[in-house]
């Protein structure tokens, strides 16, 4: 059985879901799925589970993602990247020493109105299909947490390298887009690399040509980050070796153990389980058949 965390490093003008779709192929199953969505223009690192570690995907999805942008000043886009009209210019310089005063402004819990060009919904559709047909778009605005926002050069004129350490929802073209409204100078984010996805980063990534030559190798499953690897941030909680069959049906265990999210063990990996008063419960199941 094939399954496992796959990190992809997708290709702009790819979308996440294309990504999926080439993975179902290449991983010869129907059970994949990303953990999060990664703009088609942007690349980068793109999780992808594959087989019953989609079952994961709760307790992968939410953890900081890192970025590199490029932030470019001097005009401002209706979508805040560089794919979109341009609705504002600008001839004025930005200097480094500008752009570093205004960045701790954006450091730590901030609030965000997300770009109407969006894949977020409102009433089942997306604000980038209601923006098209010019429909009022609603407030969305809602806290972000970016716990790391550095200059790390300058590319040109107005152009410049930042890297943003962020949760899970920040969408780093509306932070470009505000970093310049902070400035006094229209900006939008003209280039995005994803590097980190919680655990999972560029160094380990994979194009689909490397995973199509890899499965003619078979070696695809160098590829995979186990299901116990990709939970190893959280503990470990055994369980006595007599209770691995009342365990996997679905009956409590009592512990000692405080409450929480646990990795449980009882004569092997069993999968990711709960302890709440004190008595532990199996709720993903991935141990051997």
């Amino acid at each position: 059985m094939i399954e496992g965390i796959v990190t992809v490093l997708k290709p702009p003008a790819m979308s996440s879901s294309d990504v999926v779709v080439d993975l179902r192929h290449i991983f010869s199953t129907k059970r994949v799925g990303h953990l999060g969505t990664l703009d088609p223009e942007a690349a980068g690192v793109l999780p992808v589970c594959v087989g019953r570690a989609v079952r994961l995907f709760d307790y992968l999805v939410d953890k900081q993602k890192t970025y590199l942008c490029e932030i470019a000043f001097g005009a401002a886009t209706d979508t805040q990247d560089a794919q979109g009209v341009i609705k504002e210019k600008s001839d004025a310089v930005v200097t480094e020493e500008q752009l570093q005063a205004v960045l701790p402004r954006f450091t730590g819990t901030i609030v965000q109105t997300p770009p109407m060009y969006s894949a977020l919904k409102f009433n089942g559709q997306k604000l980038y299909d209601l923006a098209l047909s010019g429909k009022e778009i609603p407030d969305k605005s809602r806290e972000v947490e970016i716990p790391s926002l550095k200059c790390t050069g300058m590319r040109g004129r107005n152009r410049f390298l930042l890297e943003v350490t962020c949760s899970r929802g920040t969408y780093i073209r509306t932070l470009c887009n505000d970093i310049g409204a902070a400035i006094g100078v229209p900006a939008h984010m003209a280039f995005l690399l994803r590097t980190a996805s919680g655990p999972f980063t560029l160094e380990h990534a994979h194009s689909i040509t490397e995973l199509e030559t890899m499965k003619t190798e078979g070696r695809l499953s160098d590829a995979l980050t186990s299901c116990e690897d990709a939970v190893a941030f959280l503990p470990r909680l055994d369980l006595k070796s007599d209770r691995r069959k009342p365990a996997t049906n679905g009956l409590p265990t009592r512990t000692n153990a405080q409450d929480g999210t646990y990795r449980l063990y009882c004569d092997g990996f069993l999968g990711v389980g709960t302890v709440k008063n004190g008595d532990a419960v199996l709720k993903v199941h991935l141990y051997g058949e």
